[in-house]
């Protein structure tokens, strides 16, 4: 069964992903102008992260943040001075977000360039979602069962408390996930995490 699920969810991937991605592309020029009128620099944020097996490759998102917000809020990047999982990656009063960010964020309009990720095979739809290095380093022993499977758009953790959720309960969510992973599993996910969006709830 675990033979025939990973080809399997590799061709609905390619077919959803590039059905997605063609419907939602108007939506996404239409943010990206709407982003680049409020702020300078690009509407995009390209970033490195890392996928399977620990192989980086550079995820596209709608920026929802200040161009230069890595110089201006430098304290929010500091992973250094974290001890263990038990802190927020997001924050519901984050002065890096941009008026029209806050929009794409909580209508999770910033997420959809993913699909282009998922289309080139880097990212899936269903999976946890792909860390950053600095964060990674934190996950201890949690870091090579995390990266053993492709990371998703939308994943377990994403549907279930979202953003109010400590790094410690997304690894537990993302773990329990990649042990149980089915066709099944990744439906109902797809499922909860449309509604989830269409709620806007535990997002910011």
């Amino acid at each position: 069964m675990r033979f025939a699920y990973e080809p399997a969810k590799r061709v609905f991937d390619l077919l959803l992903g590039s059905v997605l991605l063609i419907v939602a592309l108007p939506l996404i020029l239409i943010a990206a102008a709407a982003i680049r009128l409020e702020t300078p620099g690009s509407p995009f944020f390209i970033q490195t992260r890392l996928g399977r097996n620990g192989k980086p490759f550079r995820i596209c998102k709608l920026r929802g943040m200040y161009a230069d917000a890595r110089i201006r809020f430098p304290a929010y990047y500091d992973y250094s001075s974290k001890r263990d999982l038990d802190f927020c990656f997001h924050h519901e009063e984050d002065p890096r977000v941009t008026r029209a960010g806050m929009f794409i964020r909580k209508t999770s309009i910033d997420e959809l360039p993913n699909l282009w990720n998922v289309v080139l095979g880097d990212m899936s739809l269903v999976g946890p979602r792909p860390e950053i290095p600095e964060v990674l380093a934190l996950y201890g022993p949690y870091r090579q069962e995390y990266l053993s499977v492709k990371p998703g758009v939308t994943c377990r953790s994403k549907c279930t408390g979202r953003d109010r959720l400590t790094k410690r309960e997304t690894i537990d969510f993302d773990i329990k996930y990649i042990r149980e992973r089915s066709f099944s599993l990744d439906l109902t996910i797809l499922w909860r995490t449309f509604r989830s969006v269409m709620l806007r709830r535990d997002v910011f």
